[in-house]
């Protein structure tokens, strides 16, 4: 068996595995309770809108958004790395985006929010890692739910954002400038703020939402990181 038909055979294989944990992610209490609790009226509005979409019109709407991914391949080089996440809370299906890194020969990794230690001001380290999924032995390895409410993965190997081509960002609404508007952790901000203050090329920082969560303006906090582009089931959209 050649090595792109291995990977290709476990890419299908932990596609699988992710449209039954995204299911299991759907109908669990950690949704309701983590979006319910939510003290920003604003984050509260968007995270019940996108609740109250059935499955098939999620899926649909993912379909629609994933014909557009092709744009995004102009600025990208052979064997990308990606970054995805798991759509726990209602949000647009990130399984398109674990096919197309298949059909292309990208390489899909997964957040993890962990304890990493302290920063050198004695702050905890909230920056993400992330793990590859191209592995099918990572189907083996246990998840365990965060206290947000999302499933993570375990791997020795953890790269930094800074090793990634693409992040697909997940957000709760996004302004016309590229504003994001996430959960409230600050785990994406905080893993981004350095390459975007530096100025470095990547990651590109995409948001991957529906039509409805994208605003005319958003309060921009000194910390938030802005998105280089947004995907939609309308369209793919720069900002920078």
């Amino acid at each position: 068996m050649s090595k792109n038909t291995s990977q290709q055979q476990s890419a299908t294989v932990l596609s699988d595995s992710l449209s039954k944990l995204s299911a299991d992610d759907a109908r669990s209490k950690n949704e309701v309770k983590v979006a319910d609790s939510l003290a920003n009226p604003p984050r509260r509005h968007f995270t019940r809108q996108r609740r109250r979409l059935l499955d098939n019109e999620r899926k649909q709407y993912a379909r629609m958004a994933s014909l557009h991914l092709v744009k995004l391949q102009q600025r990208l080089p052979p064997n990308a790395r990606i970054g995805l996440y798991y759509d726990g809370f209602g949000e647009l299906p990130t399984q398109p985006i674990l096919d197309w890194c298949q059909r292309l020969g990208y390489l899909p990794y997964l957040p993890v929010v962990g304890s990493f230690g302290r920063t050198s001001n004695g702050s905890e380290d909230k920056r993400l890692r992330f793990v590859p999924i191209y592995h099918a032995k990572l189907l083996n390895v246990p998840t365990r739910i965060h206290s947000l409410g999302m499933k993570q993965n375990h791997h020795r190997r953890l790269l930094w954002a800074r090793e990634l081509d693409v992040i697909i960002c997940p957000l709760v609404a996004v302004d016309s400038n590229g504003n994001r508007m996430g959960m409230g952790g600050g785990f994406y901000d905080t893993t981004l703020s350095k390459s975007y203050k530096s100025g470095a090329k990547k990651p590109l920082k995409i948001g991957w939402c529906y039509d409805f969560q994208v605003v005319e303006q958003l309060e921009r906090q000194s910390w938030d990181v802005p998105l280089d582009a947004i995907i939609t089931p309308s369209g793919l959209r720069w900002f920078r």
